[in-house]
This record gives structure tokens, C-alpha cells and sequence, in this order.
């Protein structure tokens, strides 16, 4: 089965909350393209930098866990409640088209790359930056296919092969390990149910 013939997966109204959904990409046999890093699996935070500091083992970052499936160019990144599903192919058209984690109503429109086989690049739309900080103006994503490079967000692979996802958004570097394979469920135990999904991730403007 080709990643083409699975439909593209969406967050679920208001999130999907403490308990991540069934795997998008498990019945897909199709191998990865060249030069995709292989992060396929379930990734737990186990540090986290912020400011150039290290963030106290307390703040709710800690908490984090994502799920990462990959078949062909195609790559589904559950975390923080949001379901993001796109193909690493550099464009508009086929990027992830979804919602911010910050309140799963804004428009999130992204376009998706691998670069030098170890790191998976997240560059936000113009029309994304507009949306979020004027979420009454409502204009097709088409209309801007244009990134904006400082707020690029990566995840990469690191020489002990952990996870490292650098935002500049919210200023933070987590280093994450893999606790488990990318079909795998997993349930929030160690947080209530909450509208993040326990994302940590600041919700201000």
C-alpha cells in the first residue's frame, strides 16, 4: 500500500486530548524516499532548553510526548493534541494544512522538507503568521505560498539518535527519546485531561 492511498489525517475537533489517535500510516508498505531521516517511533521529552537555559524538570515541557509516522515522502507528526500530515516534498500544495496547537481553530499551513538525511523542516506560510494574529481575516492559504524562514521549526536526529526539535516561536530546544515504535497507543496517565493535549506549549500571543 502507497502513502497515496491513505487519506490525509486532520486534528479532531478541539484536539484529540490526553490520548493519541489510532496510527495514520500502518497498513502503508511504501519505503521511505532517499534522504528521509528515520524518525518513526513514540518520542518522550527528556530535556529542554529555553532562552540558552536549561528549563527545571518541573515545567510541564517534560510532560511532552509525540508520535512520528513516515512512509514514501510522507510523515504524520502527532503532538500536543494536533495531527500534522504532509509530504516532505518542498511544496505548498502538498505541505501539512491543519490548525495551530494553541487553540485548534487557526488555519496552520506549512510546507515540509527533509534535509541532509537527519532532519525533518517545518517552514510556516506567511498566510499562518497573518492568521494567527489576525484570526478574523479569512483568506485561502493559496493566495500566500510564501515561508518565513526565521521561524522555521526542526526536528533532527542526533549522533546518540535522539530527537532534537528546535522552535524559535517559543524559543525552546527539547531533546527527545524514543520510548517506543510509531504503532504503538499511548495514553496521557501523568496529566488531567486539558484543551493541549499537555503540550506545554504557551498559548499567548
Amino acid at each position: 500500500m502507497l502513502a497515496d492511498d491513505i487519506p490525509i489525517a486532520h486534528t479532531p475537533r478541539g484536539g484529540y486530548g490526553n490520548v493519541l489517535p489510532p496510527p495514520v500510516l500502518a497498513r502503508c508498505t511504501e519505503p521511505l524516499v532517499d534522504g528521509a531521516p528515520d524518525l518513526r517511533g513514540l518520542w518522550k521529552a527528556v530535556r529542554v532548553n529555553r532562552g540558552g537555559e536549561l528549563v527545571p524538570v518541573t515545567d510541564r515541557l517534560y510532560h511532552y510526548v509525540e508520535r512520528i509516522e513516515q512512509c514514501g515522502n510522507r510523515i504524520v507528526d502527532m503532538g500536543g493534541g494536533t495531527v500534522a500530515d504532509g509530504r516532505a516534498d518542498g511544496t505548498a500544495e502538498h505541505g501539512i494544512h491543519d490548525v495551530f496547537v494553541f487553540d485548534y481553530r487557526t488555519p496552520l499551513h506549512v510546507i515540509v522538507s527533509f534535509e541532509g538525511g537527519t532532519t525533518y523542516v517545518l517552514q510556516p506560510m506567511l498566510v499562518s503568521v497573518i492568521a494567527r494574529a489576525f484570526p478574523a481575516i479569512d483568506i485561502p492559504w493559496s493566495w500566500l505560498p510564501v515561508v518565513v524562514p526565521w521561524l522555521n521549526v526542526t526536528r533532527r536526529l542526533d549522533s546518540q539518535g535522539n530527537l532534537v526539535w528546535t522552535r524559535p516561536d517559543q524559543d525552546f530546544v527539547m531533546t527527545l527519546q524514543r520510548i517506543g515504535g510509531p504503532n504503538e497507543p499511548y495514553t496521557r496517565l501523568d496529566l488531567p485531561e486539558s484543551t493541549t493535549g499537555g503540550s506545554g506549549l504557551r498559548a499567548s500571543r
